[in-house]
């Protein structure tokens, strides 16, 4: 299974290369790894590039898959290999046919369980008020992209998986109890 993560490395034009890390997802231990003398953090990040030079906002949408991936690190090698880490949150519910909305946190290693266990409470309250039909899935997810904004300054983006270019834009599928959707 693993605990996803990307790291991305800003290069000198601030674009950045983009690698990945297997286990780099369980506890952002990679913040302290990654370093001048172990760049790759004594191999929990993989030498072979995933993509570059990428710009930030596409490494969120092209490669940043909220349904994958549990972080990302930004990786400043000018600063001193100065370490930004981001905790992803999914944004959306049901099967998993939804995969397209999620939102970066800052993440403090220290702080990284408070963040997860706010997250997932607000998640699962809003999803039982979906189940029970006070709140359509739109506007839960509305709400809680707002909280997620409000209270931890997240970044909310949409992931589109680039393995089927014909539609590049995201559209939300209309609320409906999941035992309802034939699709």
């Amino acid at each position: 299974m693993g605990h996803r993560a990307l790291v991305a490395y800003r290069r000198p034009d601030r674009l950045f290369d983009v690698r990945y890390s297997h286990w780099g997802g369980e506890n952002l231990s990679l913040a302290e790894r990654i370093t001048d003398e172990t760049p790759l953090a004594e191999g929990a990040v993989e030498t072979e590039l995933l993509t570059g030079p990428i710009a930030r906002d596409r490494v969120l949408t092209d490669l940043l898959d909220p349904c994958v991936h549990e972080a990302l690190y930004m990786v400043s090698p000018v600063d001193d290999y100065a370490v930004e880490v981001y905790r992803v949150c999914w944004l959306e519910w049901g099967d998993g046919r939804d995969e397209g909305r999620g939102a970066i946190v800052r993440a403090d290693p220290d702080r990284d369980g408070e963040i997860r266990a706010w997250f997932r409470a607000v998640k699962t309250t809003l999803g039982d008020t979906i189940e029970m039909g006070a709140l359509s899935r739109r506007a839960a997810q509305a709400y809680l992209e707002s909280r997620v904004c409000e209270d931890e300054r997240g970044i909310v983006y949409t992931y589109r998986n680039r393995t089927d270019d014909t539609d590049s834009t995201y559209a939300p599928r209309p609320d409906t109890w999941l035992e309802d959707d034939d699709q």
